[in-house]
Order: structure tokens, then C-alpha cells, then sequence
């Protein structure tokens, strides 16, 4: 069963729901999310579309992260 990543969820709930969530994003440019505090307060109604907009990330690239880790990707 393959793991799936919706795009459009909050990073808060994403990261409940797949612990490595962080880590990934975090090798992708997102180095806030690793500071404490960052998914419980702005993770809430960010995004990974919003956030790679934000930081002016390729979204297609953080895609492709998540497919090379296993993940299929819900749009």
C-alpha cells in the first residue's frame, strides 16, 4: 500500500500523519518547520502549495521528493 501525500492539507495534519514530513520538506528548503513551534502554529494553514509559493520553491521538485520517497500525490 503506497503512502499519500495531499498537497492541499495543512502541514500540521500532514505531519501527524507521516512523521517524516518534516524532514523531507526540511531537505527541500523549508528550514523553518524544524524550529519549535512552526507546525503547531503557522503548519496549521500552510500548505505545501502555499508554502512553495512562499519560499519560491519549484512545486513540481517537491513533488518528485515525496513520489522518490514512496509517496503518491494527491492534487
Amino acid at each position: 500500500m503506497s503512502r499519500i501525500i495531499d498537497i492541499n492539507k495543512s502541514i500540521f495534519e500532514l505531519c501527524k500523519e507521516n512523521p517524516e514530513v518534516p524532514e523531507i520538506l526540511s531537505s527541500l528548503g523549508f528550514k523553518d518547520i524544524t524550529k519549535l513551534g512552526m507546525i503547531s502554529t503557522v503548519g496549521r494553514f500552510m500548505t505545501i502549495t502555499k508554502g512553495s509559493a512562499a519560499k519560491g520553491i519549484d512545486l513540481e521538485i517537491i513533488k518528485q521528493e515525496f513520489i522518490r520517497r514512496g509517496y503518491e500525490i494527491k492534487e
